[in-house]
């Protein structure tokens, strides 16, 4: 098996794996399994379903639990669907690209707890998850699994009097709507009418907002902008909070009566209207069509033992403070993912301390000093900044200018072009110089 982590994903490795199988002339069968359709231009024209002749032109109509179980198929490549609840004895390896956690990883995993004859061993390649989150995932579920304190079924109570209070909605559209539901032979043209008033209330602030915001941003109204964003985080946490308030009603109203039809009305309300609202998804447009990849580097970490039995079992903790979240900015790389990085370039002995402090101190701190650079960064795209040759040589020169007190890392970068190529993308990417280079430019402008 075969988990990767959406269901693009999904239809890139059937596409890639079933061409490699090709080109290498094996008889190794494929199959992938996911839910609804992908529509991929790079792909194909046509949106893709499991059920696709390119896909699994082979499967003609069969169900995959039942294919799989034959000669036929060896590799089940899977998005979701079939990581929980799929028992198929057969399976003896899994190789992951995926986050897993939780009681996700517990689960997915466990695909290969099966005994079969002949069936000795099992193996996973994980590509992503650190072994010690998996161990404490597993051992949480080992031998008891148990709560810290019990949850506190007035959270729905709560919840729902923050979603009453923020005014989107009143009780007799909330009505409209369930009564369309629960209508026998209603049609998807009344719900689509009862729904739309109180969707196209939130689109239109959402729009009016974000259109607030950016003019602010061009006028430099600090004070329009804080409001406008306010008004912005306000839309996003309702959708949240409806979305949690769905999965927290799901939970306990299966254990505790409310007595309570308006509730249970507000869940079905949700619902219908979740989905419907589209913002919040804003995301900053990568353009990859230029990448090309030119060498991959596989390190072998070991084969790591994870004894169940030995240290202290994490216990679950209970559902608390439901609805008490708050939107925030998008997270800096972690230092860890650029300590990862770094290793990759550098040899001997090195603590994770010198790399940090090489890289996101020295290194960044002298290019900060550059006017030029904070000039072209104000100016540029960070796709053009990273070609320019002022960055390659003002690299260069903090290379040189770090040499004696960091002789190790400065004399391998000094002798390797593929070393200075890799701290430019760690610095552009993960170290933020680009962002720190333009308010730099800013603050010289004023």
């Amino acid at each position: 098996m075969v988990v990767v982590a959406s269901r693009l994903e999904a239809v890139r490795w059937q596409l890639s794996i079933e061409k490699y199988i090709r080109n290498k002339g094996y008889t190794i069968g494929t199959v992938v399994a996911f839910s609804g359709e992908v529509l991929d231009k790079e792909s194909g024209p046509e949106p893709f379903k499991e059920t696709s002749k390119e896909l699994n032109p082979n499967l003609k109509g069969r169900d995959i639990r039942t294919a799989f179980m034959g000669e036929e198929y060896q590799i089940l490549l899977v998005a979701n669907k079939f990581q929980t609840g799929f028992d198929q004895p057969l399976l003896c390896g899994m190789y992951v690209d995926k986050r897993l956690a939780g009681i996700q990883a517990v689960q997915t995993l466990s695909r290969l707890n099966r005994a079969y004859p002949g069936k000795e061993t099992t193996f996973v390649l994980d590509f992503v998850n650190e072994s010690e989150e998996v161990l404490t995932a597993f051992k949480t579920y080992y031998d008891t699994a148990e709560l810290v304190s019990t949850t506190n079924p007035t959270l729905v109570l709560n919840l729902r009097a923050k979603l009453d209070g923020a005014g989107y909605y009143d009780d007799f559209e909330v009505d409209r709507v369930v009564g369309v539901q629960r209508k026998p032979g209603a049609r998807q043209g009344d719900l689509v009418g009862a729904i739309e008033p109180v969707l196209n209330r939130l689109m239109v602030r959402y729009k009016q907002a974000r259109e607030a915001l950016l003019g602010a941003r061009e006028a430099g109204n600090t004070q329009a902008e804080a409001t406008a964003k306010d008004e912005l985080d306000a839309l996003v946490l309702f959708k949240t909070d409806m979305a949690t308030f769905v999965r927290l009603y799901t939970f306990l109203s299966q254990i505790f009566d409310y007595g309570n039809t308006a509730i249970e009305k507000r869940a079905l309300f949700y619902k219908v209207l979740i989905p419907l609202l589209e913002f919040g998804r804003e995301r900053e447009g990568i353009d990859l069509s230029r990448v090309v990849l030119t060498h991959h580097t596989l390190k072998n970490q070991g084969k790591q033992g994870m004894n169940l039995k030995e240290g202290e079992q994490s216990p679950l903790a209970p559902i608390t403070d439901a609805g008490s979240g708050s939107v925030r900015e998008k997270e800096k790389a972690l230092l860890r993912e650029i300590i990862e990085k770094v290793n990759d370039l550098f040899s001997g002995e090195l603590s994770d301390q010198d790399k940090l402090v090489y890289v996101n101190s020295v290194l960044k701190g002298k290019l900060l000093e550059s006017h030029t650079l904070a000039q072209q960064a104000s100016s540029n795209t960070k796709e053009q900044f990273a070609s320019s040759p002022d960055l390659s040589r003002e690299l260069l020169n903090a290379i040189m200018g770090a040499l004696d007190a960091h002789n190790t890392m400065s004399s391998q970068a000094l002798n390797s072009d593929s070393i200075r190529a890799g701290l430019l993308e760690i610095l552009l990417s993960d170290a933020g110089l680009y962002e720190a280079l333009r308010e730099k430019a800013g603050d010289l402008a004023l």
